[in-house]
């Protein structure tokens, strides 16, 4: 019989359809591209990242009775992340517009799907419980539903014993629904790992400076290990309270989707197996940075990765 999972992963499975342009986008313009659709999500990428990397990996999402919610079955098992994915017929799996510029920075326009929508009496009882760690996105929370079971599925894999990590997510989304709305809706978790990146901490601590949002975020979180995502700059771990700075591993981007899950997938699957948070952060680091140099939140393998991905503790 299988082990069961180290890392259960709550939240959203969606599509991305990838809109990359050759040159600038003027308004009112043309030009040529690429367009292409992509599994995405960021609670699924975060899965999916942890998986390739050797960790015993569940998800528990919502889509919808269609194709794309077929195919989002399929996709998850060939990863293999243990999927349970409750099936809808009011809304259709989730979809995301990522338009990545000439530059390789992306920005992403949301659609509410079905993952928008799961509800605390959908929850997988006996799968959360035997979960050694519980990992949630912000996206999770910046509407009710899904809130309200994403912080029921907070109280019962904790009360089984687990850990918790917290991806805020997102800085624009943060700022619509309020900082102290947000805060008011997370603080209470109990969160053992908190990785935000540079732009997220700043508007949760309103500190400009690195060292000062870890600095603050652990007031503002306590009892939390705070990863500070970093893009070109790489990451910075907060930890005993020190600073330990990690190098970026490239500067090559060429697409910049999916780098934070990604990240927050590598790290927390040498993290749970054993490795120290910065061994963890520097393995996430160099995950990343492979990523950010191909399209796509989840690009297909290479050896280069392959070999990379072999590197995390047994």
């Amino acid at each position: 019989m299988a082990a069961p999972p180290h890392l259960c992963v709550i939240g959203d499975f969606a599509w991305d359809v990838l809109i990359r342009t050759n040159t600038e986008l003027l308004r009112g313009g043309d030009t040529f591209g690429e367009v292409m659709l992509m599994p995405g999500g960021s609670a699924a990428n975060v899965a999916v990242w942890a998986a390739r990397a050797g960790c015993a990996t569940s998800f528990v999402g919502k889509i919808g009775r269609d194709r794309m919610g077929q195919l989002a079955h399929e996709n998850l098992q060939a990863e293999g992340v243990e999927a349970h994915l409750v099936e809808t017929d009011a809304h259709l799996t989730g979809s995301v517009a990522v338009f990545v510029d000439h530059t390789g920075e992306r920005s992403m326009v949301s659609g509410h799907g079905a993952d928008f929508y799961l509800l605390p009496s959908e929850l997988p009882l006996e799968t959360l419980p035997q979960a050694r760690h519980l990992h949630l996105t912000a996206w999770s929370f910046f509407t009710d539903p899904p809130r309200t079971a994403a912080r029921r599925a907070a109280r019962i894999a904790q009360e089984a014993g687990a850990t918790l990590s917290f991806d805020p997510g997102s800085f624009q989304m943060i700022d619509e629904m309020g900082v102290d709305a947000f805060l008011a809706a997370t603080t209470d978790l109990g969160i053992d790992i908190f990785l935000p990146n540079k732009e997220e901490g700043a508007i949760l601590t309103g500190c400009k400076e690195p060292l000062d949002i870890a600095r603050e975020l652990t007031a503002i979180y306590p009892g939390a290990l705070v990863i500070l995502k970093l893009d070109a700059d790489g990451a910075l771990v907060w930890l005993d309270d020190a600073a330990h700075h990690i190098p970026p591993a490239t500067n090559n981007l060429v697409d910049a989707t999916g780098a934070g899950d990604s990240f927050a997938g590598g790290f927390l699957a040498h993290y749970l197996r054993g490795a120290s948070a910065v061994d963890a952060a520097t393995f996430a680091t160099e995950i990343s940075a492979w990523v950010i140099e191909h399209p796509g939140a989840r690009p297909a393998p290479d050896a280069r990765l392959v070999a990379l991905l072999a590197s995390t503790p047994s």
